[in-house]
């Protein structure tokens, strides 16, 4: 093994067995990741990069999947041969690892001091005061602020940043050699992707730890990685220095991931009239305390919004988490309680009662950021995209099923597939499913709440097209929010930026991109576009 490798990977193949057929889901896979260095896996979702990453600590679903060949060499050891107690040693103390959503990766029932003097206890044996001081070091070196005051928060009680920043101090906790970050700025707003981004390039140079970062974005790869292996299909199909990679990508797919970014212009609709008028929406949530539960003060989500939308175009709405934006959305919709004025097609919505609301509901649609958690998995597609035809008894059967089919084939579905469910479709397929089932009412305006987070940037790209083609197509109007900046730039036509409920800069989407006025703007704008900066 060469000393200046801290990981050797040498053909590593994985297989599944599901039922009585195994599928090979990585094959022949080898790289080393140096003592010091960040080494990035990218790929698209199913490429196999997560399965390679957690085979380094067998943290893959055993008997389910298994190792056929393939070596991981780390201190002169056979990681995939060793038994689960000297494997157990090293998770968490030798080689740590942070998780894509900390929601799910945190124990929603404990406080964050419970979770992370675990940790300490399991491998360092330090209990007690020992444990809490050695906590608020960790929470104050990954810049959680007043740590002391956040000891006794559970997980819900964190911005998205925060609970991030725990998982970080939680795998830093035994000083690892090696941190691999899986996914680790998906979910986040940009300005806090890239304060996450240059806390570990920081940590990594005070501790002198290796890093294997595993990500679909080829924009926050280019500014930590020193070398990249580009995964396809279960195999590397180009490895090259970050510098290299970039100047000059050999592979094809390599090559369609770096022009996979959301680009174009929004679609040149005929502009109509104003379909939504928002005049002064206010959403205020009562903080209540003491025995009696007096109202002491208010959240103020959404804060004295105004804006008109004509049909035809699109508004993107910009913020980062707690902003306000997705308060706004459900706001207009009339899913959660506001004060104000929304008038929807010369109708006045904050006047109409919820009966009254509901036959309007088929004219306003939404798609949610996460189709797995927004699609019944009971329900089979044709079911899905149809329950709305259903509540609003809108044809015969037979009508409602050619409706279905047609609405299957516009988002590029084969509608042969509609008897199947979400969980057999890939995260893109899904997305377009509900995309689908939105489409099928014909509506007006349609409310997209982050509809591409969750999906790689080529399949981002696609769904960007699709909903232009539609928006084209059908003279279409949205309320787009989104935290991707390139999403938005592609399909906007006005830009909103909200910060803490109120709207700091608005007007023409073009304008705002090209010379942002408002220092938060020019903040979230830097932060989205920023130049590369890596160690070249």
């Amino acid at each position: 093994m060469n000393q200046d490798n801290l990981i050797e990977v040498r053909d590593l193949a994985v297989e599944f067995i599901v039922g009585e057929r195994r599928q090979r889901v990585v094959e022949g896979v080898s790289f080393d990741i140096k003592r010091g260095e960040t080494l990035a896996l990218v790929g698209e979702s199913g490429s196999g990069k997560s399965v390679t990453a957690h085979s380094i600590l067998r943290l893959l679903p055993y008997p389910l999947a298994h190792h056929p060949t393939g070596t991981i060499q780390y201190a002169g050891q056979n990681m995939l041969g060793l038994k689960e107690k000297t494997i157990r040693h090293i998770r968490g103390n030798r080689i740590a690892m942070i998780f894509q959503e900390p929601m799910t990766s945190l124990n929603p029932l404990h406080s964050i001091e419970k979770q992370i003097n675990e940790v300490l206890g399991i491998h360092k044996g330090l209990t007690g005061k020992v444990a809490t001081r050695r906590t608020l070091e960790l929470l104050e070196l990954v810049g959680i602020p007043e740590p002391h005051k956040r000891l006794k928060a559970l997980p819900h009680e964190l911005s998205g940043g925060q609970r991030q920043r725990v998982m970080i101090a939680m795998a830093l906790a035994n000083e690892p050699e090696l941190l691999i970050a899986d996914e680790p700025t998906t979910a986040l707003d940009v300005t806090v992707q890239l304060k996450i981004l240059d806390l570990l390039k920081d940590l990594q140079a005070r501790l002198g730890m290796s890093l294997l970062l595993i990500s679909h974005d080829l924009n926050l790869v280019r500014r930590i990685a020193h070398r990249v292996c580009v995964m396809q299909r279960g195999c590397i199909v180009e490895q090259a220095s970050c510098a290299e990679l970039f100047r000059a990508p050999q592979h094809p797919y390599t090559r369609e991931l770096l022009a996979a970014e959301p680009s174009g212009n929004p679609a040149s609709n005929i502009v109509g009239p104003p379909l939504l008028q928002v005049e002064d929406l206010k959403v205020w949530f009562a903080i209540k305390k003491g025995l009696f539960k007096r109202t002491v003060d208010y959240i103020k989500a959404v804060d004295g919004i105004r804006f008109n939308l004509p049909q035809g175009q699109t508004l993107g709405i910009v913020g980062e988490s707690g902003s306000g934006k997705s308060t706004l959305g459900l706001a207009i919709l009339r899913l959660i309680g506001s004060q104000g004025g929304i008038r929807f097609e010369g109708k006045d919505l904050d006047s109409l009662t919820q009966q009254q609301v509901r036959p309007l509901r088929r004219e306003m649609q939404v798609v949610f950021q996460d189709p797995f958690g927004s699609l019944s998995p009971r329900m089979c597609v044709s079911q899905i995209v149809g329950e709305g035809l259903r509540i609003h008894k809108i044809g015969t059967p037979a009508e409602q099923e050619q409706a279905i089919i047609a609405a299957l084939k516009e988002v590029g579905l084969d509608p042969e597939t509609r008897n199947r469910y979400p969980h057999e479709f890939s995260g893109g397929q899904r997305q377009r499913i509900a995309i689908a089932r939105a489409l099928v009412l014909k509506p007006a305006l349609i409310l997209l709440d982050e509809p591409t987070s969750a999906l790689d940037r080529t399949v981002q790209r696609q769904v960007v097209e699709l909903l232009r083609s539609l928006q084209t197509k059908y003279n279409l109007t949205y309320l787009f929010i989104s935290h991707d900046l390139a999403v938005v730039k592609a399909l906007s036509h006005q830009l909103m930026v909200v910060k803490h409920g109120q709207v700091v800069e608005q007007g023409d989407a073009r304008s705002i991109f090209a010379a942002p006025q408002h220092p938060y703007t020019q903040q979230l704008l830097e932060a989205a576009f920023l130049a590369p900066t890596t160690a070249e």
